[in-house]
């Protein structure tokens, strides 16, 4: 996807705060400016580590809790920050950043024919309070043959994206029968939760 051709209309007159986005994913930093966000974004590095006792559904959460609390400290001129992690999931097998290529061949052919999902925790913050929240989507895979990984992992290098996929892009429209939950979810950001949140989150 070619963020640099999307139209953005800011909501300000609704949400009059310029928001910390903490993230290195463009594709947050889309979805939230194509929601009418004003955003601010910075970038360090978090320890994104959790505990092994940690179910599926726990571990965006948790680092994305850990994320919060390290950017709190960068608030500077926004009256909040928003932050997140993606994790997916396949039979409780979570699928991080492929390290290299063969080993996003071997997340993708796991994929082929068969359901996985996709978790994003999200954190809300201030000086004062976090708040955090997780969305869910299921997605299932058409089959995948082999030239078709290769061909998708060498055009489109999915080495930053958790599954080694983005649902923008060829794959996501070619080789997906449906989704369960959030489309913008599995790109990052679960929207339609983010942007209930943000305001619950301002008249509190």
């Amino acid at each position: 996807m070619n963020f640099a051709l999307a139209m953005n209309k800011s909501i300000s007159p609704l949400f009059p705060y310029k928001i910390l986005l903490g993230s290195q994913s463009p594709r947050r930093a889309f979805l939230m400016k194509e929601s009418g966000f004003e955003c601010a974004i910075k970038t360090i590095d978090v320890d994104e580590s959790y505990p092994s006792h940690l179910e599926d559904h726990e571990i965006a959460g948790f680092i994305a809790g850990k994320k919060a609390v390290a950017y709190r400290e960068m608030l500077g001129e926004s009256r909040l920050g928003l932050v997140a992690d993606t994790i997916v999931s396949l039979n409780g097998k979570i699928l991080e950043k492929p390290k290299d290529r063969s080993e996003a061949v071997k997340m993708l052919s796991s994929m082929s024919d068969t359901k996985h999902l996709v978790y994003t925790g999200v954190c809300i913050f201030d000086r004062d309070n976090i708040v955090e929240f997780t969305g869910k989507s299921e997605v299932y895979f058409l089959p995948l043959s082999a030239a078709e990984i290769d061909f998708y992992i060498d055009q489109y290098k999915p080495f930053d994206k958790a599954g080694s996929y983005g649902i923008q892009e060829w794959i996501g429209y070619t080789k997906i029968a449906k989704i369960h939950g959030s489309y913008s979810n599995i790109m990052g950001l679960p929207m339609e939760l983010v942007y209930q949140a943000l305001f619950d989150f301002i008249d509190k």
